[in-house]
């Protein structure tokens, strides 16, 4: 489960996508950021400066349980995580990013092109391995 927030401090959300001209079509990335909820929830609680108690407070539950949560000796359901981020004055979201297998197809012949010269130019890259013209092995002894 990805889980963030969108205002400024980022965690546990998708970072902005570079600008499309600095990088071919085929060759995009996106990093993602997993974040456990115990994680998310001692960050939240710091960011505003509060104790745990005052938290928990904010929160409408204990301190012995907001401890819990950002030990991960609990772990809170989805509508707790959410009240306790709300009770830090944050707003929690979830994020899908769908899954990069590799360059879309070649939408033309000149990309197809392209991607065979790129492939091309890598194999020339690889330093060629000369190997002896005399075949060097251990002498075998027959007795």
């Amino acid at each position: 489960m990805n889980i963030g927030r969108r205002n400024g401090d980022a965690v546990g959300e998708r970072r902005s996508r570079r600008s499309a001209e600095s990088f071919p079509r085929y060759r995009r990335s996106d990093i993602l950021i997993v974040v456990e909820p115990a994680a998310l929830i001692r960050s939240v609680r710091r960011r505003r400066g509060l104790t745990q108690a005052e938290f928990a407070r904010l929160a409408g539950t204990s301190q012995p349980v907001v401890s819990a949560y950002e030990h991960g000796r609990r772990d809170p359901t989805f509508g707790t995580l959410q009240r306790l981020v709300a009770a830090g004055g944050e707003r929690l979201l979830i994020d899908t990013a769908m899954l990069d297998d590799g360059p879309p197809p070649p939408v033309d012949d000149d990309e197809r092109a392209r991607r065979l010269v790129d492939v091309l130019l890598l194999a020339d890259a690889i330093p060629a391995h000369r190997r002896s013209p005399v075949l060097r092995a251990p002498r075998l002894v027959s007795s």
